[in-house]
């Protein structure tokens, strides 16, 4: 599996994880000249939340949430505040979270939730 088919089955696995956890998902690979928001959803508290998604085979790398550096988290800010701007949502509370997956050889898999894992 390289890396793209890799990161959309982290990222249905992720959308699956969140429905079943009573998120409403709003949209998904949002693109703007800023960068990309992997998942955008609405949680039960009517905040948005933008989501990064980070997928690995193995932790050879270190844990994938860590691959989401300050530069990373610069450019999922600015592309969510681009977002909420185009969508008139400039008084909605929001938070930023990341969802990782390792996706093992026998095909399963594992999440975890890391909510307000970064801020404004």
């Amino acid at each position: 599996m390289n890396t793209k088919p890799l990161g959309n089955f982290g990222e249905d696995m992720a959308v699956k994880y969140l429905l079943q956890k009573k998120y409403k998902i709003i949209e998904r690979q949002f693109h703007s000249r800023h960068g990309e928001i992997d998942i955008i959803a609405q949680d039960g508290t009517n905040t948005i939340v933008f989501i990064e998604v980070k997928t690995r085979r193995n932790a050879k790398y270190g844990a994938p949430a860590l691959a989401v550096t300050k530069y990373k988290q610069d450019r999922i800010i600015h592309t969510a505040m681009w977002y909420a701007h185009v969508k008139h949502l400039e008084q909605a509370r929001f938070r930023f979270d990341v969802v990782e997956i390792y996706v093992f050889p026998d095909a399963t898999h594992r999440v975890q939730h890391y909510i307000n894992a970064f801020e404004l």
